[in-house]
């Protein structure tokens, strides 16, 4: 039998319906426990590509539609429904709406998988609920199918629905995933109806937009890799031929998105409109979903393409640096191909040559290069010891069409790793670091050569060093959106000419120069590089800044450009001021942000502002080296007049940063009283939680271990589920039995073993004579069957029915212990605090038979 979950919201008795406001909550919490079910059956996931969208990511997308005339009846397209969030976070924005509502919502819904219907009935039914409250009506039309197969009959010449195609007005959409075989059943049908593309998520996108009525708004979020490569350009090509992008955001973390999946993507939500005019577009870049500070810029739709490319390759340019470098890298006068020099991907593909591969080189073997081998000092370094790995094949012949000959050539890694630092990693083969005779290139590498010949020295020099730069990096990523640096998009790059880049190439010696050497150099010998403020500068300052916060042991929360700049501004560093020259003036947050924009090019939007204050400058703060209205400490907190200013001691300190000394003196400033960091001193400090009970009574629970949950439970969940139920026993790590009303307990034919491991929290719910034994999950494990046994052992004789529950603060804490919850038990999380989840949910909250 397949474990099944419903829910109840702050209804004891089950009988309330969840309100618009609350209906995302509730179907969040659905989504983990099917995330985690899915991560149990990966095969299943690979089929069907299926990744549920965060209910914070489809707020966000919600929020984008504008509907400038909204139609009495909104004809609502959702084509791959999942768990119904994106169909829910839609209805509760129109529902909220005050102006500009409908008066009726059709929601045409499409889902594949046979297990996730009876979830998604659920969620349409509670969106009717929701909508009749608010005075819309709301008609659910659910197909259970493949809506790739569906619609592209719509559309095709092989049509099996007869009259016109249906056509929306609105479409949200979070496509699977997945390549899609040339034989596929999927691309035959797609073929029919002139669509041409190898993802699933673009054929989603592509099909959806077909269906879209005139000045119809669609709001998707999809990966970026759509949109640079030859396999998307006909994708591209149809999107800007029928769409006029009005919104475009980027999270600039290739995790966040979807990070309870483990999904390594860098991801995209565009909004925009069929048949709608060219205006500009505005970019929007944070960090991830729960990221309030958002970063805004508006482009040109010229910019966004370049009129003039046929590939239609689109660039995501986030601010004014971006911008200004976007524009120098394209005055730049050549190409590879102009320099008389090619790139491809190296020739052996090692899975297919594996009986060739050598860990030692023998006579007669040629040096294979991976990417491994790849030095941090820019060089190839060979070999590199690592247990059987490969470092040599054996050559079939002298003219053995794996190998090039002796030669100089530039290397860029074609894949970088999980959130590294740089996309376009490049180094230098040089032929008097390996054997006399042809060398070999695994095909994770692109070989810039000429001619399939090696390149000569100073040249090659040269363009490793320029493509090691910070300007070739930061334009690359404006461009591309995945991993992959394809050869194709090294050959659209722009570069100096070859006088130019063998100059660059004379200061590579034994070693790469540093990156910062790398920018003042290229700075100072391309002229189109070096016209007015250097906007790498920005970029490099920007990333020593956020090197020095994790120097600091900031918070994860805090290491991110917003907090980077933050510091900047409290320093007054401007991108060519070096770090001894920090200073601290005396700024408020609005100041700050105004500086952000001027001195960096970063303009946050005016909301920001409080982001500002609650996420990076109260943390400053909290660690010591920011204070807080040093020149009147008795201003209230909440005075607009707030005004933040560095601390002289970690000044002095900053201004050593990068210097011989930065590690000692740092070392020194954290000992000390000054630096002691007080968001670590505040929790030492805390020696007790206070909790009020019911009865209005107040404890004292000891800090630290799981009684920060204790007390959610006690003030959050006991008002909500167990209304005028009495708490009769309470643990604490401190005080075993902070609460143990052992005669009552008797009272209910309860005799506790002294010896039984008791749960965190017990409430007596006197309306129903139930007893509620909480299970309080922080670092132990939730009621699983082992148990759920013990408990019902322990109390054995209750004249009170049990309820078993497992409370977790948060909901990535409860996916964890998904698969271990016990049936007949129920869920609840503190970050959401109306609702429970009810494993088998066979009823709602209440005793189930012994």
């Amino acid at each position: 039998m397949a474990r099944t979950a419903s829910m109840q919201t702050d209804d004891p008795a089950g009988q309330g319906a969840v309100p618009a406001s609350a209906l995302l909550d509730r179907i969040d919490l659905l989504r983990l426990d099917l995330s985690a079910k899915l991560a149990a059956n990966q095969s299943r996931r690979s089929k069907l590509g299926q990744f549920f969208t965060p209910e914070a990511v489809a707020r966000f997308m919600a929020s984008l539609f504008a509907f400038p005339h909204m139609p009495k009846t909104l004809r609502l397209l959702d084509a791959g429904g999942g768990n119904g969030m994106l169909t829910a976070a839609i209805t509760t924005e129109l529902c909220a709406r005050r102006t500009a509502r409908p008066e009726a919502i059709v929601a045409t819904v499409w889902e594949v998988d046979d297990e996730l219907i009876p979830f998604l009935e659920e969620t349409l039914q509670l969106c009717e609920i929701a909508c009749r409250r608010a005075g819309i009506r709301f008609v659910a039309d659910l197909h259970h199918g493949d809506f790739i197969l569906d619609a592209a009959d719509m559309l095709g010449s092989n049509r099996l629905y007869a009259g016109e195609s249906p056509r929306f007005d609105a479409v949200i959409l979070n496509p699977p995933y997945r390549k899609l075989r040339s034989d596929s059943e999927e691309r035959l049908r797609l073929r029919a109806a002139d669509i041409e593309t190898s993802n699933l998520y673009a054929a989603f996108v592509w099909l959806a937009m077909e269906l879209l009525a005139d000045q119809g708004e669609m709001v998707a979020i999809t990966p970026r890799s759509y949109m640079n490569g030859s396999y998307f350009r006909p994708f591209r090509q149809a999107l800007l031929k029928s769409l006029a992008f009005r919104r475009l955001h980027v999270y600039d973390s290739r995790q966040a998105a979807f990070n309870q999946d483990n999904v390594l993507q860098e991801n995209a939500i565009i909004h925009a409109v069929r048949g709608g005019k060219p205006t500009p577009i505005v970019v929007t870049t944070s960090h991830g979903p729960s990221d309030e500070g958002m970063a805004s810029q508006t482009i040109a739709p010229e910019k966004f393409v370049f009129p003039d490319d046929r590939d239609a390759v689109m660039h995501v340019v986030p601010d004014e640096t971006d911008r200004r470098i976007g524009d120098a890298m394209r005055r730049l006068p050549h190409t590879l191909a102009d320099l008389d020099a090619a790139v491809s991907t190296g020739r052996v593909v090692d899975f297919r040559a594996r009986d060739r591969l050598r860990a030692k080189a023998s006579k007669g073997d040629a040096p294979l290069i991976f990417p491994r081998h790849l030095s941090p000092e820019g060089f190839v370094q060979w070999p590199r010891e690592a247990g059987d790995k490969p470092n040599a094949i054996q050559a079939r012949a002298n003219d053995d069409p794996d190998l090039l000959p002796r030669g100089w050539y530039v290397l860029v890694k074609r894949f970088s790793a999980k959130e590294e630092k740089r996309r376009v990693v490049a180094a230098l083969c040089d032929p008097s670091r390996l054997p006399r005779g042809p060398v070999a290139f695994d095909n994770k590498l692109n070989v810039i050569h000429q001619g399939n010949r090696g390149l000569s020295p100073a040249f090659a020099k040269g363009l490793a060093m320029f493509l090691n730069s910070t300007a070739v990096d930061a334009y690359f990523r404006q461009f591309s959106g995945h991993t992959q640096v394809n050869a194709r998009d090294l050959r659209s790059l722009r570069f100096p000419d070859r006088e130019t880049l063998e100059r660059l190439g004379g200061h590579v010696n034994g070693a790469m120069p540093q990156l910062n050497d790398i920018n003042r150099l290229i700075r100072a010998e391309i002229p189109g590089m070096s016209e007015g403020d250097d906007p790498v500068a920005n970029k490099t300052k920007i990333e020593s800044a956020l090197d020095m916060l994790k120097d600091l042991k900031a918070p994860k929360g805090q290491i991110n450009e917003r907090s980077a700049l933050t510091l900047l501004a409290l320093l007054d560093l401007e991108p060519s001021v070096p770090w001894s020259k920090a200073d601290n003036p005396s700024r408020g947050v609005t100041e700050l942000m105004d500086w952000m924009a001027a001195k960096y090019g970063k303009k946050y939007a005016p909301n920001t502002r409080e982001t500002v204050r609650r996420f990076t400058l109260h943390q400053f703060v909290e660690m010591g080296f920011v204070l807080l209205n040093a020149d009147d400490p008795q201003r209230p907190t909440n005075s607009p007049k707030n005004v933040y200013q560095v601390e002289p001691s970690a000044l002095e300190l900053m201004r050593t940063f990068g210097a011989g000394n930065w590690k000692k003196n740092l070392r020194k400033y954290l000992a000390s009283t000054e630096g002691k960091n007080r968001l670590r001193e505040a929790a030492r400090r805390m020696t007790q939680i206070p909790v009020t009970l019911p009865t209005g009574k107040t404890l004292h629970l000891s800090a630290g271990g799981q009684n920060i949950l204790i007390k959610e439970i006690i003030e959050q969940f006991a008002p909500r589920f167990t209304p005028g139920g009495r708490v009769i026993y309470v643990g604490d790590a401190g005080d075993k039995h902070l609460v143990n009303d052992e005669a009552y307990l008797r009272k209910l034919g309860i005799v506790i073993d002294r010896h039984g491991k008791m749960p965190d929290v017990v409430i007596h719910y006197t309306v129903r004579n139930w007893l509620i034994l909480v299970e309080a999950v922080t670092s132990h494990g939730p009621v699983n069957m082992l148990r759920h046994t013990q408990l019902k052992d322990l109390f054995t004789g209750s004249k009170a029915g049990l309820v078993f529950v497992t409370a977790f603060l948060d909901r990535q804490g409860m996916r964890e212990y998904l698969p271990d919850i016990a049936w007949e038990t129920e869920v609840w999380v503190a970050d959401a605090p109306a609702h429970l989840i009810h494993f088998n949910g066979e009823r709602f909250l209440g005793p189930y038979e012994q």
